[in-house]
C-alpha cells in the first residue's frame, strides 16, 4: 500500500470508568495513518483497558481498596511487579504519600492458571471460586487476574497484526514502485511509442477524454467515406503514426542500391504526406466498395470465356457500374480482369496474416512478387487484429523470365472484416493522388475476399484488375501475357494452394516412416524447407528483368540469347564470398509443361542434360513430399561421379508445380553443412547458388500447363555460377564465354532428349 494512504481504524469498544467518563478509545479514527493508529491503539490499552473495576454493592471501601491493592499486585503471568492501579478513586486518594503495597503471585499460582486459562479464558462465577479456593486466592483477584490476561492477548495479537500490517504495506509500496518503473518504460504493442499509462489507465477521465477524441476522429473519417461512396462506413480505422520506410527486399536479402540500381518508382515516391492521407483512405474505402461487389456479381459484369474455363470482364459494364475511382484508362494502356477462386487448406485468418505482412506475402508469392515493401502503415487494424489495416506499399510484379519487364506499382492496401468469418483485402493504386510519367502499371481494385470454411479450409476469390503498359514483353511471351495468365488471378490463386499444402506439410507431426528416403524428424524437416525456401526465393528473384538488376544480352539467335548479371557477394553468410555471375535465356518448345517439368525433375534422367554431374549417376538420398501432387517435393540428391578420383556431390532440389508455373531448382550443397540442417540446425548460414529452371505454357490453350500434349511450353533456364573468390577481382571475358557454353549446350541436350522423345 502506498506510503501516505489513510485506512479506516479497528472497531474497539468504547471504555467507560467506574464513574462513567469515558476514556477516549471508542472513537473512530478514520484520519489517521497506520502508525499512528497502532500509537493510538497502544495508549488507550495502556490508560483505560488493563483494569475495569465492577461497581460491588455492599462491599467496603476498605474491602474494595484491598482487593485493589492485590490487584496491582497479580497482572504479570510471570511474576514480575504490577503496574499501578488507575482510576478515578484514585486521584482522590487522601493519603498520598502512603507506599503501594505489591503482591507477587507463586509461581505455581501462575502456572495453573495459565493451565486454566488455555481450556477456559473465561471462568464463571463457580470456577473462580472453586479456582481461587486450590490456589489460595480471593476470586476477584482470579478474575482480573484473567482480565489482564485476556488484554494482555489481545494486545500481543494486535501488535502481531500490526507488524503484519506494515510488512504488506511496504510489500505493496515496493510493488507500486516497481509497476511505476515498468510502465515508464513501457511501449505501445500497435505504433511503438511510449504509452501514457499514468493518464491512460489509472485515470478515468483522461480515458473518456481520450475515447471522445478517437470518436471524434472516426466520426470524421466515416463522414468522408460516406461522401464518396454514397453510404455511411462506421467502423473505419484511424490513422496511426506513419511507419518509417523500409528497403526492398531482394529475394530474402535486402536490395543494396550501389549493387543493383533502384527503380525510377522508389525514387520518387516519397513519405506520405499528412494533406495526402485522407485521400487515400477515402479511395481505400471506395475500392473495397468495388472488390466485394466485382467479387459477388456475375452477369452482365463478368462473361464466361469461349471456353468456358475462365471469366471475361465486360468494360462496358463496369464502367457502368463503377464510373469513380482512379479515373480514366491511360493513353497506350491495355486493361487485364480476372477472377477465381479456390479451396485452399488454410485457415481465414492465417490467410489474412500472410497477406497483410508483406515478408510473409512475398516470400509466399516468391514467383510473382520479385521485391515489396511497406512504406507507411496508416491504420494497424483493431481489436488486436488486422480489421482496419491500411499499409502504402510498393511492389514489383514478375514472370521468372528476362523477356518480360516486371510491373511496379505503387498502392494502398486495405484490410476489412465484413462479417463472422468472412474477410477482403484489396489493393488500388495511388497515382491518380501522386501521379508519375515512370507508371507503367496501374492496379484497379484488385485483392481476395476470403471466407471461412470448416476444418481448416477456407474459400478464397481472387480478383486482378490492372492497367498496363506492355510493350516491353518479348514476342514469345505476348499470348501468355496478353491472356491475362502470366499476371492473373489463377496464377495467384494456384499459388496460394500450392503453398498452403507445403505449410501443411510442414507443420505435419504423423509422418509415416516406412518409404524409405522419408525424412521423419521434424527439425531437420523444417530446416530442410527452410533452406529451400531461400533457395527458391532467391532463384525466383534473380532470374526476372527487374529494376533491381540489369541484363547484358550475349550474341545469339533471337529468341535464344543469353543474358548475363553479375553481383559480387560480400559478408552474406547465405552466398559464397566473391563473383557471382548469373545466366539465363528462354526458348519454346513443342512439349507440354507437364513432360518439361517430369523430365527434368527426374533423377534418372538428369545425365541428359546435367553437365556437371559428368555423366555420373544420380541418387535420391530423402526427400519430402509438399503437397498430393508428387512433383512438389525437396529432395537430397548425391551425384556419384564416374571418375573415381572426383569427391561425390550433394545436390539440395525443390520442385513444384502447378496448372499455371512450374519449376525446378537446385543447388550444390556441402555434406557437412547439410549433416548440421537434417539433425535441425540453423539453414541461414549454409552457402548457396541456386539453379534451374521455370517452366510456364505458352498460353496457346487458355495458360493450362497440364491441358494436353498438343501445347508447347516456355522454358527458363537459369545458372549461377562462382567465377571468382575474390569481391574485387574484375571479371574475365573467358568466365563469361564459359558460362555461355555451359547455358548453351544445355539447351542443346535438353532439346534433343525431349524431341527425340516426343517423337
Amino acid at each position: 500500500m502506498p506510503a501516505g494512504v489513510m485506512i479506516p481504524a479497528r472497531n474497539m469498544p468504547s471504555m467507560t470508568t467506574g464513574n462513567g467518563n469515558a476514556s477516549g478509545f471508542g472513537t473512530s479514527s478514520s484520519g489517521l495513518t497506520l502508525g499512528q493508529i497502532m500509537f493510538q491503539q497502544s495508549n488507550n490499552m495502556m490508560e483505560g483497558h488493563l483494569h475495569p473495576l465492577e461497581m460491588i454493592q455492599n462491599t467496603s471501601e476498605s474491602e474494595i481498596a484491598r482487593m485493589r491493592d492485590e490487584e496491582f499486585d497479580s497482572t504479570n503471568k510471570s511474576g514480575s511487579e504490577n503496574h499501578e492501579l488507575g482510576g478515578s478513586g484514585d486521584d482522590q486518594d487522601p493519603r498520598p504519600n502512603k507506599k503501594k503495597r505489591y503482591h507477587r503471585h507463586t509461581q505455581h499460582q501462575i502456572q495453573e492458571m495459565e493451565a486454566f486459562f488455555k481450556e477456559c479464558p473465561h471462568p464463571d462465577d463457580k470456577q473462580r471460586k472453586e479456582l481461587g479456593r486450590e490456589l489460595g486466592l480471593e476470586p476477584l483477584q482470579v478474575k482480573f487476574w484473567f482480565q489482564n490476561k485476556r488484554t494482555q492477548m489481545k494486545t500481543q495479537h494486535e501488535r502481531h497484526e500490526n507488524t503484519e500490517l506494515r510488512t504488506e504495506n511496504e510489500k505493496l509500496r515496493a510493488d507500486n514502485m516497481r509497476f511505476r518503473e515498468a510502465l515508464s518504460t513501457a511501449s505501445c504493442p500497435n505504433c511503438g511509442g511510449p504509452t501514457a499509462v499514468g493518464q491512460m489507465s489509472f485515470d478515468e477521465h483522461q480515458l473518456r477524454l481520450e475515447n471522445a477524441r478517437l470518436r471524434e476522429e472516426i466520426d470524421r473519417i466515416s463522414a468522408i467515406a460516406a461522401k464518396y461512396v454514397g453510404k455511411p462506413q462506421g467502423n473505419f480505422p484511424l490513422l496511426s503514426s506513419p511507419m518509417p520506410p523500409r528497403p526492398f527486399d531482394f529475394g530474402a536479402q535486402p536490395v543494396s542500391e550501389e549493387m543493383y540500381g533502384v527503380g525510377d518508382l522508389l525514387r520518387s515516391i516519397s513519405a506520405t504526406s499528412e494533406m495526402d492521407k485522407p485521400m487515400i483512405v477515402e479511395l481505400a474505402v471506395a475500392a473495397m466498395e468495388e472488390l466485394i461487389r466485382m467479387a459477388q456479381m456475375d452477369e452482365p459484369l463478368w462473361m464466361a470465356s469461349l471456353d468456358g474455363s475462365t471469366c471475361v470482364l465486360n468494360e462496358e459494364e463496369y464502367i457502368r457500374t463503377f464510373p469513380s475511382g482512379i479515373g480514366p484508362k491511360p493513353n497506350g494502356f491495355i486493361s487485364e480482369a480476372s477472377r477465381e477462386t479456390a479451396v485452399v487448406i488454410m485457415n481465414h485468418i492465417s490467410l489474412v496474416e500472410i497477406l497483410m505482412d508483406v515478408h510473409q506475402w512475398s516470400t509466399v508469392f516468391s514467383g510473382i512478387v520479385s521485391k515489396a515493401s511497406t512504406l507507411d502503415v496508416l491504420s494497424t487494424g483493431v481489436a488486436g487484429n488486422f480489421n482496419g489495416a491500411l499499409q502504402v506499399m510498393t511492389a514489383e510484379f514478375q514472370v521468372p523470365s528476362p523477356l518480360v519487364p516486371t510491373r511496379e506499382s505503387y498502392y494502398v492496401r486495405y484490410c476489412k472484416q465484413h462479417a463472422e468469418g468472412t474477410w477482403a483485402v484489396v489493393d488500388v493504386s495511388l497515382d491518380s493522388i501522386r501521379p508519375s510519367p515512370t507508371v507503367r502499371c496501374r492496379r484497379r481494385p484488385s485483392g481476395c475476399l476470403i471466407q471461412e470454411l470448416p476444418n481448416g479450409y477456407s474459400k478464397v476469390t481472387w480478383i486482378e484488375h490492372v492497367e498496363v503498359d506492355d510493350r516491353g514483353v518479348h514476342n514469345l511471351y505476348k499470348q501468355l501475357v496478353s491472356s491475362g495468365h502470366a499476371f492473373g488471378a489463377r496464377r495467384w490463386v494456384a499459388t496460394l494452394d500450392r503453398q498452403c499444402e507445403r505449410l501443411a506439410s510442414l507443420l505435419a507431426s504423423n509422418i509415416p516412416a516406412g518409404e524409405v528416403g522419408v525424412i521423419t524428424n521434424q527439425d531437420g524437416r523444417k530446416s530442410m524447407l527452410k533452406l529451400a525456401e531461400r533457395m527458391v526465393i532467391s532463384f525466383c528473384g534473380g532470374v526476372s528483368a527487374s529494376t533491381a538488376h540489369t541484363w547484358t544480352t550475349l550474341s545469339g539467335t533471337g529468341a535464344d540469347d543469353v543474358r548475363v548479371m553479375t553481383r559480387k557477394s560480400v559478408d552474406d553468410p547465405g552466398r559464397p564470398p566473391g563473383i557471382v555471375l548469373s545466366a539465363a535465356t528462354s526458348f519454346w518448345l513443342p512439349v507440354s509443361p507437364k513432360r518439361v517439368f517430369d523430365f527434368l525433375r527426374d533423377e534418372n534422367s538428369r545425365s541428359e542434360w546435367d553437365i556437371l554431374s559428368n555423366g555420373g549417376a544420380v541418387q535420391e538420398m530423402a526427400h519430402i513430399a509438399n503437397g498430393h501432387d508428387p512433383g512438389n517435393c525437396v529432395s537430397l540428391l548425391r551425384v556419384n561421379s564416374a571418375n573415381s578420383n572426383q569427391s561425390n556431390m550433394l545436390i539440395l532440389q525443390e520442385s513444384c508445380t502447378d496448372p499455371t508455373a512450374s519449376f525446378v531448382i537446385y543447388a550444390p550443397v556441402d555434406i557437412v553443412a547439410m549433416n548440421v540442417v537434417l539433425n535441425g540446425g540453423d539453414p541461414d548460414y549454409v552457402a548457396l547458388l541456386p539453379s534451374g529452371f521455370a517452366i510456364l505454357p505458352d498460353g496457346t490453350d487458355g495458360g493450362i500447363a497440364d491441358a494436353g500434349v498438343s501445347s508447347g511450353s516456355l522454358l527458363t533456364v537459369a545458372f549461377q555460377i562462382l567465377v571468382d573468390s575474390v569481391p574485387t577481382a574484375k571479371l574475365s571475358l573467358g568466365s563469361v564465354a564459359t558460362v555461355n557454353n555451359l547455358i548453351a549446350c544445355t539447351v542443346e541436350r535438353i532439346k534433343a532428349s525431349l524431341s527425340c522423345d516426343n517423337a
